[in-house]
């Protein structure tokens, strides 16, 4: 018999009952009935209950264990009587009676519970991952994840996609975060940096021929953390292709991602490719957002013209400066109680807003409400027609820049879909996002710069550079969203040289400074580069939405805290002198954190 096991722990069966067996795991729980101590034993695959009379040697040893400790026993299986059987266990006919008996590691007293969902909170849980991590609902998760990674990497090979690595230590790049750095000894006063996304390298495999090529790949970004995003480090599904189009790109990458959530989200909708087409502008002006959630049926209607001028003094005044207003319809709210109304007119102050105006029309036709009261009627009829409502109905309004406008709405919008229960239950919708700006007008410094990824082509080429506006100029720039999480950006990337240029150009780096910050990338475009295009859904994004947590460090092994610390681990930490040196660097604390310091 092996040393540790003859089976695991989730395999014994009504069909093993007289056989000898040795099971290696951890002590799951124990229940002592006097004469009787059983112990439910647990490892990777499964759960399966051992007992030891009171008569045996072994008693009072094993009754001494703690839980968590690692144990080996040995011992033969026997079918239990019909009203002690566990239907909810797949071990459940069966139990192992205890003949011998290994204490293989034992347990200290346990900082969390394994055997329940009792919330530790996240320091705990993190300090001890490796105990966290024990748990039935982890365990679950990450295993999730390892088969959607597998998955994923089998529906990309049978697209006829290559899995090549690219280089973790490598040059500054402006991808919109900052970088990680690593100080190199050899070199003393340079950096490397981590890289925020393989985003060169994976153009350069395409000029070198490769065609078509993918990574599960790691990437680096100090930014701080979201519900959505880890700090520090994730993973993406990284994807190029050569001689494409826009189309090209959402036709291989549509049936990869469909086919996932389709494998790993039984009896809900999955969006069937090809996904919907949402150009940037629409998206903003119907749903607030450039990630919108397609479950919610509601849809923003550009009201402006019928308070302009109109008796909404606040309304009208704003507009004449600039302002521009969106109408949010609420199907059915008319019904809802005055209290309704003033909890949103409450969340909205919260916010930051000044409140959130609405009209709601009766089920005789009669409008009501501060707006109502003050708006003309013909103006209120055209907004009823506008917004495509009807008596019983409600609509609530966002006023102000087109931008700070838009994001309101697209807020209240979601918080509708909420309150009134709207959004479609069971289903991912997917979208694709197009035809972004490439440009955009920083509103600190009036300096226009890129607004999504730099190394796009414009479209229209570098015609569209040398004539057109620069905040008129679309890109070839994409993204892919489901259920409102934004899993990737993607774009048909910039193969030519001059467009490089003129593109770098506008957003004010010379053409001295595009050579040398992105040398190895500028010149390989000289030597006939193909046209290609890619993107690179989020991993921790999928695993996330396909198993429902609204928390991305819960699918994710070892994840870093909000503050971005290994608290397991112990990093970031400090490095002695000696080490500095070696790195030829000194350290500039800010005041608070300033020790001794070290020459």
């Amino acid at each position: 018999m092996h040393r540790y096991r003859s089976h695991n722990c989730g395999d014994l069966r009504g069909g093993d009952a007289g056989k000898e067996a040795r099971l290696s795991g951890w002590v799951h729980r124990k229940r002592d009935h006097g004469q009787l101590l059983f112990i439910d034993l647990r490892d990777h695959f499964g759960i399966t209950q051992c007992v030891v009379d009171v008569s045996s040697p072994l008693f009072a040893e094993l009754e001494a264990l703690r839980n968590e400790s690692s144990v080996c026993v040995t011992g033969r299986v026997v079918e239990r009587m019909d009203d002690t059987k566990n239907p909810a266990l797949p071990t459940g006919d069966v139990e192992l009676q205890i003949e011998s008996f290994e204490l293989l590691a034992a347990a200290q007293p346990l900082p969390l519970q394994v055997n329940s969902d009792e919330d530790a909170g996240e320091d705990i849980r993190l300090r001890y991952r490796f105990l966290d991590l024990r748990r039935e609902k982890m365990q679950h998760k990450i295993m999730l994840r390892s088969r959607v990674i597998s998955s994923i990497r089998r529906r990309m090979i049978e697209q006829g996609f290559n899995e090549f690595q690219t280089p973790i230590l490598t040059a500054s790049s402006p991808e919109g975060a900052r970088d990680f750095l690593v100080p190199s000894r050899l070199h003393p006063g340079k950096f490397y940096a981590l890289p925020q996304a393989p985003q060169m390298f994976k153009q350069l495999l395409m000029v070198a021929g490769f065609d078509r090529y993918f990574q599960i790949a790691p990437c680096f970004r100090d930014e701080d953390s979201r519900a959505d995003r880890s700090p520090g480090e994730f993973y993406q599904l990284d994807f190029e292709m050569s001689y494409v189009t826009q189309e090209d790109v959402f036709a291989a990458i549509e049936p990869v991602l469909a086919g996932v959530f389709e494998e790993f989200t039984e009896g809900c909708e999955v969006t069937a490719p090809p996904f919907p087409r949402i150009p940037f502008d629409e998206a903003m002006l119907k749903y607030g957002s450039d990630k919108p959630d397609l479950r919610n049926p509601l849809e923003i209607v550009e009201v402006t013209e019928a308070f302009r001028g109109g008796g909404f003094g606040i309304f009208a005044r704003l507009i004449e400066e600039g302002a521009v207003v969106r109408a949010i319809p609420a199907p059915g709210a008319a019904a809802q109680p005055r209290s309704f109304f003033d909890k949103l007119n409450a969340w909205a102050r919260e916010t930051g807003q000044a409140g959130l105006g609405y009209i709601a029309f009766g089920a005789d036709g009669e409008a009501k409400g501060p707006i109502a009261k003050n708006l003309e009627a013909e103006r209120v009829a055209e907004i009823k027609s506008l917004a495509g409502l009807g008596d019983g109905d409600a609509v609530f309004f966002a006023c102000g820049k087109p931008k700070d406008a838009a994001s309101f709405a697209g807020t209240v919008r979601t918080k509708l879909g909420e309150e009134l229960d709207l959004l479609e239950k069971n289903a991912f919708r997917f979208c694709w996002i197009v035809d972004f700006p490439m440009y955009e007008l920083d509103e600190d410094s009036g300096q226009i710069e890129f607004s999504h990824n730099p190394f796009s082509m414009p479209q229209g080429g570098l015609e569209a550079l040398e004539n057109q506006d620069p905040l008129t100029i679309k890109a070839m720039q994409y993204d892919i969203v489901c259920n409102g999480v934004e899993l990737s950006s993607g774009a048909i990337r910039n193969h030519l040289p001059e467009v490089m240029v003129k593109a770098f150009e506008i957003a004010g780096y010379g053409r001295e400074e595009v050579e040398q910050r992105f040398a190895g990338l500028f010149h390989a475009l000289a030597f006939g580069a193909p046209p290609h295009g890619g993107s690179a859904p989020g991993i921790d994004r999928i695993v996330m939405l396909i198993a429902e947590e609204p928390n991305i460090r819960e699918v994710i092994a070892f994840p870093m805290n909000q503050r971005a610390e290994d608290l397991m681990m112990e990093a970031p930490a400090e490095v002695g002198p000696e080490r500095l040196r070696e790195l030829h660097l000194r350290l500039a604390l800010p005041p608070e954190k300033a020790k001794t310091p070290t020459e």
